[in-house]
C-alpha cells in the first residue's frame, strides 16, 4: 500500500490544470478544444511532460481509430445505409408502439458499437422523423429512449465512444510509470468488453418495455415532425407562425426603395420574407444585403389582412396570384426544416446573422429554439449554442448541400435522393472486413479500422474531401490534447497522491466500496465536463487507488472508463442535447427519466465488471 507521498509542486500544477479544465468545462466560457489546447501548451511550457512527447496524442492509437471510425460511419451514410432503416424498423414492429420502440432501440444500440455516439445520433434523427411522421407518434416518445440506449451499445465495444477508445492509451501510459517489478496492466482487446455492454444495453430496452410508458412525457405541446405538405400548419402550431403566402411588388413610388432585405425586415410588423424576384431572377431566402428597386417582387408569409396593412403602408402592390413563386414553393421543393446544432458544430458562438446562411445557401432561418423558449423576432443578432434547433425554411435541394458540411443535423423527413447507392455493397464489404480484422487478427486495432476506411475511398464509396470532412476536428483536439494531462496525473506522483489521500480518509473499506465511489465520482464527473475529460483525470486515479489498496487495477481501470458514459440526464452529453430541443424534452423529463437508468446503470456496471474481472 503506498504511503508517505507529499505533495509537490509538479503535483499541485497538474491538480491546478485539472481543476481549471474541470471548471471550463463546465462553464462554457471558452470553446472546450480551446481549453483542452491550453491545458497541452501548459504542460509543455511548464516542463512536466516532455516536448517529445507532448505531441504524441495526436498520433495516439485512440485519435486514429477515432478517425477511422468516423470515415467508416461516413461510409455507411453516404451509401444510404442507415435510411433505409427506418421501413425495416416499421415492417418488424408490426405497428406496435412497444415493439417499434424495442427494434429502434436494440438497433440504434447495436450500431452504436461500432460507429461514434454522436454520429449515430446524427444519422438515426432523420430516420426517427421519418418514422413519426409515418406513426402519428410525437418525437418525445421515441428520442430519449433511442439516446439512451445509443449510449448503452457504446459500452459493446472498445471503439463504440472515446472514453474506451482512450482507455488502453492511458493503461500502456500508467505501465511506464509503474514501479521496478510490478506487474503490467494488460490492454482490451476490441470485444473484451462485450458481456458488460450487452448486459447494460439489455438492462436499458428492458427499462424502457417496462418504465418508458409512465415515465413519458405527457403534454399539450408534445412536438409531431413536420411532413413537407403539412408545411403551413405546422408553421402555425408549433411556432405561431401563421397566414399563407403573398406576392407584392415594389413600386417606383414605394418608401422601400433603396433599403435592403435586412432593413426592411428590422421596419416593424414586416412579414416573413421567403423569396424576391427581381428582372426574371426568382429565388428563396434573398440574402439581407440584396437591395430593393422598383418592380421588385416579394413573396412574404404571413397573415393576409396584416400583410395588407402593411404593405399600404409602405406603398406595396398587393398581387392577386402568387404567380410568380408558385412552383418553388410547391412541398415536394421546397419547405420548412428543423435542424439541431450539433457539438462539434461551426455556428456555436456565432450569430446567426453572421453565418449568412440565406446567401451560402439560400435557407432562411424563421426561429431559434433553446429548450422551452422560441425566438421569432430579431434572430440575426441570436448566438447559437449546442443543441439550438434552427428553424429554417428553403428548397430542399438547398438543404441538402448546406447539411453536407454537419454544422446542423436535419431532424425534418423531407424529400432527398441517395447519393451513391451503387457504391452500397462496397461500403458494407469494407466495413465487415475491418470488424473482422478487429475481431480475428492480431493487427492494432487503428490499423484493421483504416483498412476498411482505406477500401472505401479506394472503390469511391467516399472522396478524400468528404473523408475529412467526416472527421469531428473538435473531438480529435480534445482528446489529442487531453491525453499528455493523464499522462501527467500519473507520472507526477498527482494520482498516487489523491490515492493515498482518500484511502485515508476512507480507512479500510471492501473493494466494492471503493469502486462504487469511483463510479459516483466519475458519473458526477461527466455530468459537467466531457466524457474525455473524465476519463483522462479519473482512470490515473482509479489504478493508483487498486495499486495501493493491493487490489488487481484492471477492474478498476474498466469500471470508471464506463461509468464516464454514466450521463443520461444532462445535455452535457452530446447525445441527449441533440434529441432534448427536437423533442422539447425539459430538465425535469430527463432527470425522470435518466436517473433512475444512471442508477441501473453503476449496479450492473459493478456487478459485470467483477463476475469478468
Amino acid at each position: 500500500m503506498l504511503s508517505g507521498l507529499t505533495l509537490s509542486g509538479e503535483m499541485l500544477l497538474v491538480l491546478g490544470l485539472t481543476t481549471f479544465t474541470l471548471v471550463m468545462f463546465t462553464l462554457e466560457w471558452v470553446r472546450a478544444d480551446v481549453v483542452a489546447l491550453l491545458v497541452l501548451v501548459a504542460l509543455g511550457i511548464s516542463g512536466i511532460v516532455p516536448t517529445d512527447q507532448l505531441f504524441d496524442g495526436f498520433a495516439g492509437n485512440a485519435v486514429i481509430a477515432i478517425m477511422a471510425t468516423m470515415i467508416l460511419g461516413a461510409g455507411l451514410d453516404r451509401t444510404g445505409v442507415l435510411t433505409t432503416a427506418a421501413s425495416h424498423i416499421l415492417r418488424l414492429s408490426n405497428g406496435d408502439e412497444r415493439r417499434l420502440l424495442l427494434v429502434l432501440c436494440g438497433i440504434t444500440g447495436v450500431t452504436s458499437a461500432v460507429m461514434q455516439n454522436v454520429a449515430v445520433t446524427a444519422l438515426f434523427l432523420p430516420v426517427v422523423a421519418r418514422i413519426s411522421s409515418r406513426t402519428g407518434l410525437p418525437l418525445s416518445r421515441l428520442l430519449l429512449p433511442m439516446a439512451c440506449c445509443i449510449i448503452l451499445g457504446g459500452t459493446l465495444t472498445m471503439v463504440g465512444n472515446s472514453p474506451q477508445i482512450l482507455l488502453n492509451d492511458l493503461v500502456l501510459a500508467v505501465n511506464r510509470n509503474l514501479p521496478s517489478g510490478a506487474d503490467t496492466i494488460e490492454t482490451f482487446s476490441m470485444f473484451s468488453v462485450a458481456p458488460i455492454g450487452l448486459a447494460l444495453l439489455l438492462s436499458g430496452l428492458a427499462y424502457f418495455q417496462w418504465f418508458w410508458p409512465k415515465l413519458m412525457p405527457s403534454r399539450d405541446d408534445e412536438r409531431q415532425v413536420v411532413t413537407p405538405g403539412a408545411t403551413a400548419s405546422y408553421f402555425e402550431s408549433t411556432y405561431g407562425i401563421e397566414g399563407e403566402v403573398v406576392e407584392l411588388m415594389v413600386p417606383a413610388e414605394s418608401a422601400l426603395i433603396g433599403l435592403s432585405i435586412a432593413e426592411v425586415e428590422a421596419l416593424a410588423n414586416t412579414p416573413l420574407i421567403l423569396a424576391i424576384k427581381v428582372g426574371e431572377e426568382a429565388r428563396l431566402a434573398p440574402p439581407a444585403d440584396q437591395m430593393l428597386w422598383a418592380n421588385t417582387i416579394l413573396g412574404v408569409l404571413g397573415p393576409r389582412e396584416r400583410i395588407h396593412d402593411w404593405a399600404q403602408q409602405q406603398g406595396l402592390r398587393v398581387l392577386p396570384k402568387t404567380r410568380n413563386f408558385g412552383a418553388m414553393f410547391n412541398p415536394t421543393r421546397a419547405g420548412i426544416a428543423e435542424a439541431v446544432v450539433p457539438p462539434n458544430s461551426r455556428f456555436i458562438g456565432q450569430r446567426v446573422g453572421d453565418l449568412r446562411l440565406r446567401k451560402r445557401f439560400g435557407i432562411s432561418v424563421l426561429a431559434v429554439n433553446r429548450g422551452d423558449k422560441i425566438w421569432r423576432d430579431e434572430i440575426r443578432g441570436r448566438l447559437l449554442r449546442q443543441g439550438d434547433t434552427l428553424v429554417t425554411h428553403g428548397a430542399w435541394r438547398d438543404l441538402a448541400h448546406a447539411a453536407e458540411d454537419h454544422d446542423f443535423v436535419v431532424v425534418t423527413d423531407y424529400p432527398k435522393d441517395e447519393e451513391r447507392p451503387h457504391r452500397l455493397n462496397h461500403a458494407i464489404a469494407f466495413f465487415a472486413l475491418s470488424m473482422v480484422l478487429a475481431l480475428l487478427s492480431d493487427l492494432p486495432l487503428p490499423v484493421a479500422l483504416l483498412s476498411g476506411a482505406v477500401g472505401m475511398l479506394l472503390t469511391g464509396v467516399l472522396n478524400m474531401y468528404e473523408a475529412y470532412r467526416a472527421i469531428n476536428w473538435k473531438t480529435i483536439f480534445i482528446i489529442a490534447s487531453l491525453i499528455p494531462l493523464g499522462w501527467a496525473m500519473d507520472s507526477t506522483g498527482a494520482a498516487a497522491w489523491i490515492a493515498q489521500e482518500i484511502l485515508h480518509v476512507l480507512g479500510d473499506v471492501p473493494a466494492w466500496a471503493l469502486q462504487l465511489a469511483l463510479v459516483v465520482l466519475t458519473s458526477l464527473f461527466a455530468q459537467v465536463m466531457s466524457n474525455v475529460g473524465a476519463t483522462v483525470v479519473m482512470v490515473p486515479m482509479a489504478i493508483n487507488i487498486a495499486l495501493a489498496a493491493n487490489l488487481n487495477p484492471t477492474p478498476f481501470a474498466l469500471l470508471v472508463t464506463l461509468a464516464a458514459s454514466n450521463n443520461f440526464t444532462s445535455t452535457t452529453n452530446p447525445v441527449i442535447s441533440l434529441v432534448a430541443s427536437p423533442a422539447s424534452y425539459r430538465k425535469q423529463d430527463l432527470v425522470r427519466a435518466g436517473a433512475p437508468l444512471s442508477a441501473i446503470f453503476a449496479i450492473v456496471t459493478l456487478i459485470m465488471v467483477n463476475l469478468i474481472y
